[in-house]
């Protein structure tokens, strides 16, 4: 007999199992815009909840900390403040992923302001899945 799975919705913590797996930054954007696609489908507290627990580390500060600016700002756009795991991370030093000098100074001035804080310089437009 066949088990029939049931579909679960990705949280932060199955998004950074999924960023783990995978070290190259292309399959890592493409991953995040699934968890961004599957998140929008959500009710706003099931979307709250997906967030909530912490996530363990990729393997990769940057991206433990780009991990923690979306939580905020996904929380933040459901208006809710972000999850407490996600208050202590913080690069110190600026992180561009998309680094040309055109992406850097268009991420530098439109960042969203959990990003910002943190020091990872992304564009809303990269969000924009959600």
């Amino acid at each position: 007999m066949t088990r029939v799975q049931r579909y679960e919705p990705a949280s932060m913590v199955v998004l950074a199992g999924w960023l783990a797996n995978h070290a190259d930054d292309e399959t890592r954007w493409r991953l995040i815009g699934e968890f961004l696609e599957e998140y929008r489908h959500e009710p706003p507290v099931t979307r709250l909840a997906l967030l909530s627990s912490e996530p363990p580390s990729v393997g990769d500060h940057h991206w433990d900390v780009f991990l923690a600016a979306l939580a905020e700002h996904l929380a933040a756009r459901d208006g809710h403040a972000g999850p407490r795991w996600a208050e202590s991370r913080r690069l110190r030093q600026f992180w561009f992923p998309f680094n040309t000098p055109a992406a850097r100074v268009d991420a530098f001035v439109h960042a969203p302001a959990s990003f910002r804080r943190r020091g990872v310089f992304i564009h809303p437009q990269e969000l924009e899945v959600a």
